[in-house]
């Protein structure tokens, strides 16, 4: 699972699949040497009879993809891929900043140096720069003395709120936002 691929025509895509068959769907990909991301978590889960800790996906029935737009076309007859999420009937190209988001909350970030923190206020970009989310970059809602930040991702229409500590958080400009 490679995904440092900074090829020009290699863009991250989201492949829409059959409900609970992403991890299949992943492993058929990468056996089609297809470079595919899907974003796992740990979660226990209750049983009438034990408790487990099983992998779940962080967004249901979605799979990433790093590839050329004309090559998507190799992702439609895997089994259990149903189609391609599109924006205005293109396929939707996914930020690499959203993915690396993406890694970082699934627990398959990279560390990344510590800085010192400033003054971060609501609606500020910020980078988490300590604990387990280092490198996700969000935006900052204040709540009295707790901080929360709100992970976007714009492509997929979907949001995720972690709580974080303010000296974990470090500002970031509009112009580091757009880059990543």
């Amino acid at each position: 699972m490679n995904l440092s691929k900074n090829d020009e025509n290699h863009n991250w895509y989201a492949i829409f699949t059959k409900p609970r068959s992403e991890k299949k769907v992943f492993q058929r990909m990468l056996d089609q040497d297809i470079e595919a991301f899907l974003p796992l978590v740990k979660t226990v889960r209750q049983w009438s009879d034990r408790k487990k800790t099983v992998e779940v996906p962080l967004i249901s029935s979605y799979i990433f993809v790093q590839m050329e737009e004309k090559d998507l076309y190799k992702t439609l007859p895997i089994q259990g891929t149903v189609n391609v999420l599109k924006h205005l009937g293109k396929p939707a190209k996914i930020r690499s900043v959203e993915i690396e988001n993406l890694r970082i909350l699934s627990g398959t970030g990279e560390n990344h140096q510590i800085e010192s923190c400033i003054n971060v206020l609501r609606g500020d970009d910020v980078e988490v720069v300590n604990g387990p989310f280092m490198g996700l970059i969000a935006t900052c809602v204040r709540e009295g003395q707790n901080h929360r930040v709100i992970v976007k991702i714009d492509s997929l229409g979907s949001c995720f709120n972690v709580n974080i500590p303010l000296s974990f958080l470090r500002k970031i400009s509009k112009k580091e936002t757009v880059k990543a």
